[in-house]
């Protein structure tokens, strides 16, 4: 089954918002979108190590309505031949924020499954600095859970 590990960055935890989010499958395909959100539920956190981070990648700007039909596309073209796709989150917003994204009409071909015990936080953390990348940009984060992901489930150590 193929993996998807995602991301996302929001305003606030009380006045949730979605910023940005990150997929990133384990074959290297990659989809990253940032989306308007109301400066007004910002927290302070957030205007600090999230927004200086938004526009780094060119294209990624889009409203609401084509985030929604960008990665609904974007899913069906990389996923294998009528096969299920484990979406990968490690913290239970991200996948509220995924769902929520696709007008919550996910495919019923994409499968839920919380990785945060499966996160390796140094190989993590190795991951950003060997890149020389900032942690709370939503497809940075995807890509570093997926370098840090070492699977107990199917592959038990």
């Amino acid at each position: 089954m193929k993996r998807i590990f995602i991301d996302t960055e929001f305003t606030d935890f009380l006045d949730l918002h979605l910023i940005s989010i990150g997929l990133v499958s384990d074959a290297g395909e990659e989809f990253y979108a940032e989306v308007p959100y109301p400066d007004a539920s910002c927290s302070a956190f957030v205007r600090e190590a999230v927004i200086p981070l938004l526009g780094r990648i060119p294209g990624a700007a889009m409203t609401r309505d084509s985030l929604c039909q960008q990665l609904l596309v974007w899913l069906t073209a990389i996923r294998p031949d009528s096969e299920n796709i484990e979406i990968c989150y490690d913290y239970q917003t991200d996948w509220d924020l995924f769902i929520d994204a696709l007008d919550y009409q996910v495919p019923a071909w994409c499968c839920p499954r919380l990785v945060a015990s499966d996160i390796n936080e140094v190989l993590k953390y190795e991951f950003y600095k060997k890149h020389g990348l900032p942690q709370h940009h939503a497809i940075y984060d995807a890509r570093a859970n997926l370098a840090a992901f070492q699977d107990t489930i199917n592959d038990p150590q």
